[in-house]
């Protein structure tokens, strides 16, 4: 039996955002299907959750960046014989770098994990809640995907692919029941940062950077009011018309500037 608020899976669900709203989900009496690659910190999560919100849960372990792992998860859930309603696509990964010195698997594992595996889920996914004409997907992008990302290219190009697959895919179904939001929170203090080594960057130095739960908390009211984009913060919203109106070769060398790491 599942709960009448539905299933929600979650990508990337054992730390920051992706755990901020997994709370969100179960709160509300929602199902949860938590996948992450640390099998201890699902179990742990969602039998908390379960023990505090009476909701039931499974944890996928999977490595989003093996490509067969969006199809691992689905076999996961047609053998539990679970229907997802609410898709969250909030896995990533980013890293600090040159991209003519970085390490070439590392850039093949980000876009496998920010572009592949979050295309991959919505396809297989997006047909089921199609024909029931009702459903929700949740694409965490990034206001880096607003602006080019020198020292951090291939992060910010995985977050730019993310806003404009979202935003179409939103206007094809339109009036099928079936909503896609995409969140682009600015700089927040999750694990991201220092797993991509930008803890002493000018980016995370500035006042103004936010916690994974004030953004969870609005990508989550997005997505049930059906909003087609959620930007959390005052500045974060003025950043598209900035760059609109600023010359691309400005926008870059700014985005390098506070890419840079602050010596001493």
């Amino acid at each position: 039996m599942t709960s009448p608020a539905g299933t929600a899976l979650i990508t990337g669900a054992s730390s920051g955002i992706g755990l901020e709203l997994a709370k969100l989900f179960a709160l509300d009496g929602y199902d949860l299907v938590l996948v992450a690659r640390r099998v201890e910190r699902l179990e742990a999560l969602g039998a908390e959750l379960a023990r505090r919100y009476g909701i039931r849960y499974h944890a996928v372990a999977v490595d989003l960046a093996d490509p067969a792992a969006p199809a691992t998860i689905v076999q996961r859930l047609d053998g539990a014989g679970l229907a997802v309603d609410v898709l969250v696509n909030n896995a990533g990964l980013g890293a600090l770098g040159a991209f003519a010195t970085a390490d070439p698997e590392t850039g093949r594992r980000m876009i496998r994990v920010n572009v592949e595996a979050l295309t991959q889920l919505t396809r297989l996914l997006l047909p089921g809640m199609l024909a029931r004409r009702r459903g929700r997907v949740l694409n965490v992008a990034s206001t880096a995907g607003f602006v080019p990302g020198p020292l951090m290219a291939v992060y910010y190009a995985t977050k730019a692919y993310v806003i404009s697959f979202s935003e179409a895919l939103a206007e094809e179904l339109r009036g099928s029941g079936v909503s896609i939001t995409v969140l682009c929170p600015g700089p927040t203090r999750t694990e991201f940062q220092a797993v991509a080594k930008m803890e002493t960057t000018r980016l995370f130095r500035m006042p103004g950077v936010t916690n994974a739960g004030d953004v969870a908390r609005a990508g989550y009211r997005g997505l049930m009011r059906g909003k087609r984009m959620v930007v959390p913060g005052l500045m974060n919203r003025a950043l598209p018309f900035v760059v609109r109106v600023s010359p691309r070769g400005v926008v870059a060398r700014v985005s390098r500037f506070l890419q840079e790491k602050v010596r001493g």
